[in-house]
């Protein structure tokens, strides 16, 4: 078992985006990122047959990438194949926890 105090891995950057790996399995893999406002996550996209979810735990920015901009704030969650393009511009100080199953 894996427990971790998400608050204490809060760590911002001015210069960029603050990535950190959690957990990573051949299942799942984990990761935090933290942005400072205006500090985005460029649309992108993997060929491959896996399942990615974002979740918003603090904050508020824009979802990118599914040729709209879609507004969203703490408790938002979206689940999609990472075939599809998706990024993430920061509003505000914002923290997010991506989950990929099967990891890339």
């Amino acid at each position: 078992m894996k427990l971790f105090d998400l608050p204490a891995r809060a760590k911002f950057s001015a210069d960029k985006l603050s990535r950190e790996l959690l957990f990573d399995s051949p299942n799942l893999r984990v990761l935090t990122f933290n942005f400072e406002p205006g500090q985005e996550l460029p649309v992108h996209s993997h060929d491959v047959d896996s399942e990615v979810a974002l979740l918003i735990l603090e904050g508020e920015g824009v979802l990118t990438g599914s040729g709209e901009d879609i507004p969203v704030k703490a408790g938002a969650l979206q689940i999609m194949p990472v075939s599809e393009p998706h990024g993430l511009r920061a509003l505000t100080r914002l923290r997010l926890l991506v989950f990929i199953a099967p990891t890339l």
